[in-house]
């Protein structure tokens, strides 16, 4: 295997992502298979963070839409994180990988609070940090949630592991004629309003020249291609 281009790298995952084909819960051989791929990644000694999002159990945007309160669905979709990041922790520690679960809302009986040197410290020593409920902060999404955790523990490259193995000028699951952009700049993306992560996110990382790769999650490998510099999804670069 060929050495990793990147050391330590940021992983969001969107929560959709682990409902599988359900579209809602958690599909356990869907969060098995990512556990199984964070080990690979674990194995080549590459320090390892993880955002999770919460979509397969509760949207906030789609329930504010609906007349809820804002800032209550955004706290309980800060909830719904911590829930999928306790699965993935259990899956994790199931095949041999120490974790850390973060919590940006303080909930001590179940995760640590969130201390970005506390952070580091745990990715130094070889332990992968999942960090939950977002950004602590409603009105802001987990992509800016990995974004801002990407920045605050020095990570080279934001990966975003979602259901679409990239960019596309249209969404390619409702138009046959949506065609795939291998690389694009940040400011390509804020201008054309690309709806594959959010523009908050995008800012930040176009701010601190923070690469983003999005890509498809449920391919075998596809985590430790990006992070040997393989050509897999597309790139967003200053």
């Amino acid at each position: 295997m060929s050495l990793p281009k990147y050391k330590r790298a940021l992983l969001k995952i969107s929560g959709e992502a682990l409902a599988g084909d359900g579209g809602y819960g958690i599909n356990t051989s869907v969060i098995n298979q990512v556990a199984e791929e964070i080990k690979t990644v674990h194995d080549q000694n590459i320090q390892l963070g993880v955002v999770i999002g919460g979509g397969n159990i509760f949207r906030g945007l789609a329930a504010a839409a609906k007349g809820m309160d804002r800032a209550s669905s955004d706290y309980m979709g800060m909830l719904a994180t911590c829930i999928n990041a306790l699965a993935l922790q259990d899956a994790l520690e199931s095949v041999g990988v120490q974790t850390r679960v973060q919590s940006a809302i303080e909930m001590a009986q179940i995760a640590e609070p969130y201390i970005r040197r506390k952070a580091v410290r745990h990715l130094e020593k070889g332990r992968v940090v999942i960090f939950s409920a977002g950004t602590g902060n409603p009105y802001f999404t987990t992509d800016t949630a990995a974004a801002l955790r990407g920045m605050e523990i020095n990570a080279e490259v934001i990966l975003k592991a979602t259901n679409v193995d990239g960019i596309y000028t249209k969404d390619p699951k409702k138009f046959d004629d949506a065609t795939k952009v291998a690389k694009i700049t940040h400011h390509e993306a804020l201008s054309q309003g690309l709806q594959v992560i959010d523009s908050t996110a995008i800012s930040l990382c176009m701010d601190n020249k923070m690469p983003i790769v999005i890509f498809k999650l449920m391919e075998d490998g596809n985590i430790m291609k990006v992070l040997k510099g393989d050509t897999v999804g597309s790139i967003i670069y200053s």
